[in-house]
């Protein structure tokens, strides 16, 4: 636990959280003394992230839940309520990414998914995380936007819109509550050693090595420091943001 104890029972919710960042993030959560509030597709790996909370003495929840369906959404936020009494804060990290196609070649399928999930998921989540929030005197809310909602690639055009709106939306909802002690920020990592990026790999970590200024890519941990940071009241006058952490890429 740290020093200053400032996670200590702090209500927090995590999308995405049974595995790569989000897994990273519910655990480091867990060891501060946080109540963590796990939300996944899978099940199973979900309960697992809780499991190894608790055990490490922490307190974490899970409720199955598919960001993508506005229902379950309000449900993961009202069971969080249920639960604890209130939710303090939220990481949107679920998300993800189909085959590479230009966009006459993209199935409708992949298009519709991606957006339902990585864009619609996110405004679902802030839409009832703000209305819990608002009932206990506020709260703060970081979203996975990805690098790629700040710079273009070829062939993932359905990706890239889904994280563009992201930090639009990320803007827009800070500014809808920025007197009512609600902060939202984007979180806009880079390649990170996570499952999902060896599945695109093949579990080669240096092949885009030489795309990094810092000629590596990063790891789960070096982004749950920066979205505890913007959950934190260390943040206190940061809303509207998107925070890059990318090895440099995004200064290129």
């Amino acid at each position: 636990m740290s020093q200053d104890k400032q996670w200590h029972n702090t209500v927090v919710l995590v999308t995405g959280g049974g595995s790569g960042i989000g897994r990273d993030a519910c655990l480091a959560l867990g060891r501060e003394g946080a109540r963590v509030v796990i939300g996944n597709r899978s099940p199973a790996a979900g309960q697992a992230v809780v499991d190894e909370i608790i055990s490490a003495g922490g307190q974490a929840i899970f409720k199955a839940t598919d960001v993508a369906c506005a229902t379950d959404c309000e449900a993961l936020v009202q069971f969080a309520v249920d639960h604890y009494g209130r939710l303090d804060a939220a990481f949107n990290n679920a998300g993800l990414q189909r085959e590479f196609n230009p966009i006459h070649e993209t199935p409708i399928e992949d298009l519709s998914e991606t957006i339902d999930i990585n864009l619609k998921g996110v405004l679902y989540m802030m839409k009832y995380e703000a209305a819990a929030m608002l009932k206990t005197g506020g709260g703060s809310i970081v979203n996975n936007a990805s690098i790629f909602g700040l710079k273009g690639m070829p062939n993932t055009a359905y990706y890239i819109a889904a994280k563009h709106g992201v930090i639009g939306a990320t803007r827009a909802v800070a500014l809808d509550y920025a007197t009512q002690d609600i902060r939202v920020n984007a979180i806009c990592p880079g390649p990170i050693k996570t499952p999902s990026f060896d599945r695109v790999t093949g579990g080669d970590e240096h092949m885009y090595d030489d795309g990094v200024p810092m000629h590596r890519i990063g790891r789960p941990a070096e982004v749950t420091n920066a979205v505890l940071w913007l959950l934190s009241k260390q943040a206190s006058y940061v809303t509207g943001t998107a925070l890059s952490v990318d090895g440099g890429m995004s200064a290129e």
